[in-house]
């Protein structure tokens, strides 16, 4: 038997299949958690988000499908599809669907 992380090693993949969206809701999938950072793909429901918070760690964010604002130290920034941002530590961001939306989250810890 193997387990739903095994599922994903050694296998071509469309990173928007791996998260399906949910009417009111955020859904995500863990694909790798380290150590020294995880690797997160997740679906925004349209209106969805993250209210402002800070990390401890940078962390890069890939849009895959539709798109989100992406607030970082107040600064709106409107991403689509294919463009990617960095979000600085310890600094206030947020996120929100303006559609719904699917994203990579890469965070390093080290």
């Amino acid at each position: 038997m193997t387990t739903e992380k095994e599922d994903l090693i050694a296998r071509a993949l469309c990173l928007t299949d791996l998260v399906s969206y949910q009417k009111g809701s955020v859904v995500s999938r863990t694909l790798v958690d380290k150590k020294i950072g995880t690797i997160t793909v997740f679906a925004f429901s349209e209106g969805e988000g993250l209210s402002e918070h800070t990390a401890p760690f940078d962390a890069f964010v890939q849009i895959i499908d539709g798109a989100a604002e992406i607030t970082i130290d107040g600064v709106i920034h409107l991403l689509h599809a294919g463009q990617m941002i960095i979000m600085p530590a310890n600094r206030p961001h947020a996120l929100r669907g303006v559609q719904s939306f699917k994203m990579l989250l890469v965070m390093i810890r080290s």
